[in-house]
């Protein structure tokens, strides 16, 4: 797929308008008021740029081995000028591989003293020598912008503080809060898609905030559904998911047992909305990766369509590669995805997004495509297929990325790593290679890291993770 997909003819006009009917119904411009001085617009970026990679809004995060590493992805967004700040130290030889192997320039890397758990980057930028280092660079380069994994407050806090103590404009590239949440919340998100598409492109959904409600909507989805879930509206990753075979729902006891222990596992706080959805039967699950610029500054964009790769019943997130769904089911995805961007970029959305999809039916004739959900950050694909995009200077290949775990290899290193896939590593200078590495923070303690395999093909791409790789590892 090319680097950046031609974006379908597609008339955006109703979707901005229902974007904006949206965004006057929740009043969303008087809560946008307080963040506007730090909101970043084409043609004003100060450098240098602060890459930040905090998922401390993420609920349930700590089940994923690792999770408190996966800050180190900022390093595949920075170059020379930038800087990255994280609170955990770069693994050995980390800095190396980006800087002489992948070409990714020569960015200031700055290791922050922890303030609270050590996903939360942004509240640990606040204090002590990071905050003094980052004044002086804002100060000296007359601005700074700070480019976040997700808008969430602590980020829009720590531009303030910036700006305050550094006498500069501080910008955010990435959407103010209120908005990030209209992305984020499932909840919200199913709101504006009824509005841009219509109901029919959802999935049969109730949504209940009391534990009564919420087990008659499963009791009553399971009458119609042969399987069931129940999601809490801010989860990634399925974390906050948990799906029921309609069959063992045949008594109020069964519904009432399944949600106090669903209720109980993902720590719901009384009152919170929980949706309750249709489990629909399909094992395509295909992403659109949208770029959205500010409003007024160009259409979003579609940057690439992929088939992500799942596991277990919950359908839990561990890869993605470019679509290879016949041509009339990706344009229905892209054109789809650029609606409801459209809308989102009404309501003041800026940035990285990306849309789950499911599709049902053949997809060769007659298919229907649906939203699950929406990810208003940067994710698992748009990592990855970002930095292809910066490594390369052709459309990007046939690949396969996702993270692989391997327990034989806890305690190995990154060393180790490269000098077992020898001329498999990729290497930019030359533009040749097999496999990129990434989010190394893993590999010691828990044998995980991600890898992109470039391929001839797909299918050879998909044999260099399956089979390529582990061979080569000795595994």
């Amino acid at each position: 797929m090319s680097r950046h997909p031609r974006n379908a003819v597609v008339d955006l006009e109703q979707a901005r308008l229902a974007g904006r009917r949206l965004g006057a119904d929740i009043d969303v411009a008087a809560k946008l008021v307080p963040y506007e001085a730090q909101r970043w617009h084409l043609g004003d970026t100060p450098h240098p740029t602060l890459q930040l990679d905090d998922v401390s809004a993420i609920p349930f995060l700590a089940d994923i081995a690792g999770v408190e590493e996966y800050q180190h992805r900022g390093r595949l967004r920075a170059g020379d000028g930038d800087l990255y700040v994280t609170v955990t130290p770069a693994v050995a030889g980390y800095e190396a591989y980006c800087h002489d192997t992948l070409r990714l320039g020569a960015p200031e890397h700055l290791v922050a003293d922890p303030v609270g758990p050590p996903i939360a980057v942004a509240r640990a930028c606040t204090k002590g020598p990071t905050l003094a280092r980052l004044v002086e660079r804002a100060s000296a380069s007359g601005g700074m912008t700070i480019h976040p994994y997700m808008g969430i407050e602590e980020v829009w806090e720590l531009a303030a503080v910036l700006s305050v103590d550094s006498h500069s404009p501080i910008r955010v590239l990435a959407p103010p809060p209120p908005v990030t949440w209209i992305a984020n919340d499932k909840s919200l998100f199913d709101e504006l898609v009824e509005r841009v598409l219509g109901r029919e492109a959802l999935v049969e959904t109730r949504i209940s905030r009391d534990v009564a409600g919420i087990e008659n909507d499963l009791r009553t989805l399971s009458q119609r559904h042969e399987r069931v879930g129940l999601k809490r509206t801010r989860c990634a990753s399925a974390m906050g998911n948990g799906v029921f075979a309609s069959r063992d729902l045949r008594t109020a006891r069964d519904a009432r047992q399944m949600v106090e222990a669903f209720l109980r596992r993902t720590e719901w706080p009384e009152g919170e909305e929980v949706l309750t959805v249709a489990w629909l039967d399909t094992d395509l699950s295909p992403s659109t990766q949208l770029w959205i610029p500010p409003r007024g500054f160009g259409d979003p964009r579609l940057d690439g369509i992929y088939e992500q790769i799942l596991k277990g019943e919950e359908k839990v997130f561990v890869g993605s590669r470019p679509s290879t769904l016949p041509d009339a089911l990706n344009q229905k995805l892209g054109s789809d995805a650029l609606l409801v961007g459209a809308a989102l970029q009404e309501l003041g959305y800026v940035g990285r997004c990306s849309f789950d999809h499911l599709v049902t039916g053949d997809p060769n004739g007659a298919f229907e495509v649906w939203f699950t959900e929406c990810n208003g950050r940067w994710g698992g694909t748009s990592a990855p297929m970002s930095l292809l995009d910066r490594l390369l200077d052709h459309p990007r290949p046939a690949y396969r990325a996702q993270d692989v775990v391997y327990p034989e290899l806890v305690g190995a290193r990154l060393t180790d790593l490269l000098q077992l896939l020898g001329d498999l590593v990729f290497r930019t200078e030359m533009g040749r290679g097999r496999f990129i590495l990434y989010n190394l923070g893993p590999l010691e303690q828990h044998g995980k890291f991600d890898v992109i395999s470039i391929g001839t093909d797909q299918d050879d791409a998909e044999r260099g993770v399956l089979e390529i790789l582990p061979k080569r590892l000795g595994l």
